[in-house]
């Protein structure tokens, strides 16, 4: 699931910046339910993938609380192709 899960994750994100939690929506809505993955699975993931510099991360305080915003980099827009 590892090398599938990145894949998803990378074209979610491909869709626009978001926080982890609406990736997580994302991904439930995109498959019917089929992928309802904890965040123990879906932020360990990201960490991984920014690790790898596929994707990157910034603080936001929108709507008055504080998240991480992740974003494609170059090489994650090219890996998720």
């Amino acid at each position: 699931m590892k090398g599938h899960l990145d894949l998803l994750l990378l074209t979610l994100i491909d869709s626009g910046a978001t926080h982890g939690y609406a990736i997580a929506e994302r991904l439930r809505g995109a498959s019917d339910g089929t992928f309802d993955l904890a965040a123990g699975t879906i932020y360990p993931a990201l960490r991984r993938l920014s690790d790898s510099g596929l994707v990157t991360s910034r603080w936001s305080d929108d709507d008055g609380r504080r998240q991480r915003v992740y974003s494609l980099t170059a090489k994650g827009r090219r890996r998720g192709c």
